[in-house]
């Protein structure tokens, strides 16, 4: 999962990234050929969504699914491409870049979803009803429980700028995080610590005097922390790093104490959605207390539902750690860094601290 572009040099390139959308057909449970088809356009990976789908056409067994996995910007691209057309899109789109489903819903590409848990969602994670927040997945910190043995790993930002600095020469090269000019979450991860922590850019430039190495994906980092090569990940996607912990026992994973950032894939259904309805039935089995559950039991990603308290959930992480965690809001405020300049500025400054040898 990903997660989360300069809009004004993108989108023209990704007009060619639609055709590489990867398509799954399930046919409906009742086996009838002519069956109305639910479309949905995801950045989820086929093989994780197919529990959630397989139990919505349990319960909707005249529905057939076609399900489109692409990239977040190719979701937002084709969108507004095929909505201005005038063509008729997707019913339901599912994304891991907040910005841009933000921007499809504040930009009217979207349409409102009254739905029976739409009163009860967190205020946080429901924008006029039009935007869902359908997952809560912090930013945490992975290390290398071997090269802790002696030790905790930092559990604060400023623990780690001093763990940093104490071990020198050992830990040289050997730490890592996100490219936040080409990885989405690792950009708006950034975005939000400059938003905590004033002394966030002091962080920065003790990893770029660390050797930090940049990686536009969570694998990247998980394997290499996985095998011993490096000792720490820094805002690293929490959904990824549990499911990579419960494979490889040398994963260790630290929900930063002074502040957890938290992200969400955010769900909607579009303005010219073919089949509105069916969009909006899909969107309240997601929102439902059965699928919550099996997004965070069989997807191993945690749930927002209010109902869904057992296991890896915002209910259970809230009782656990009260304000330590801070969720992205779903508001048109994440659109802030979509601007090319205000983005290209923080880059800059990032860039410029990473150098700080």
């Amino acid at each position: 999962m990903m997660i989360r572009l300069l809009l004004a040099s993108c989108l023209a390139a990704l007009n060619t990234a639609v055709a590489k959308a990867d398509v799954t057909h399930f046919a409906a449970l009742n086996g009838k050929q002519d069956a109305p088809e639910l479309v949905v356009y995801s950045s989820l990976d086929e093989p994780l969504a197919k529990p959630m789908i397989k139990a919505f056409q349990k319960v909707n067994p005249e529905i057939a699914v076609r399900y489109e996995d692409m990239l977040t910007g190719a979701i937002y691209d084709r969108i507004v491409r095929e909505t201005d057309g005038p063509k008729r899109t997707a019913d339901f789109a599912f994304s891991s870049a907040m910005d841009l489903q933000v921007k499809l819903a504040n930009d009217g590409y979207a349409q409102a979803s009254h739905l029976p848990m739409s009163a009860r969602w967190p205020s946080w994670a429901n924008w006029r009803d039009t935007a869902y927040a359908l997952t809560f997945e912090p930013a945490v910190f992975v290390y290398h429980k071997p090269s802790f043995s002696a030790s905790a790993p930092p559990a604060t930002r400023a623990e780690f700028v001093e763990y940093l600095a104490r071990e020198g020469d050992k830990v040289h090269g050997r730490i890592a995080t996100y490219d936040i000019e080409r990885s989405g979450v690792g950009f708006l991860f950034m975005s939000r610590d400059q938003e905590q922590f004033d002394d966030i850019w002091n962080v920065v430039r003790a990893m770029g005097s660390a050797g930090v190495k940049l990686y536009s994906t969570s694998q990247a980092i998980l394997e290499r922390v996985a095998d011993g090569r490096f000792v720490l990940g820094y805002n690293i996607l929490g959904s990824y790093a549990a499911d990579w912990a419960s494979n490889y026992p040398d994963v260790g994973i630290v929900l930063p104490k002074d502040y957890t950032v938290v992200m969400s894939r955010i769900g909607l259904v579009p303005q010219a959605a073919q089949s509105p309805e069916l969009g909006r039935r899909f969107l309240e089995f997601f929102m439902s207390k059965e699928g919550q559950t099996i997004l965070t039991e069989q997807l191993q990603i945690p749930a927002v539902n209010p109902d869904v308290a057992v296991g890896n959930t915002a209910t259970s992480m809230r009782n656990m750690l009260g304000g330590q965690l801070k969720p992205v809001p779903v508001s048109p405020g994440l659109m802030v860094y979509l601007d090319q300049v205000k983005r290209s500025r923080l880059i800059a400054r990032w860039n410029e601290a990473l150098r700080l040898q």
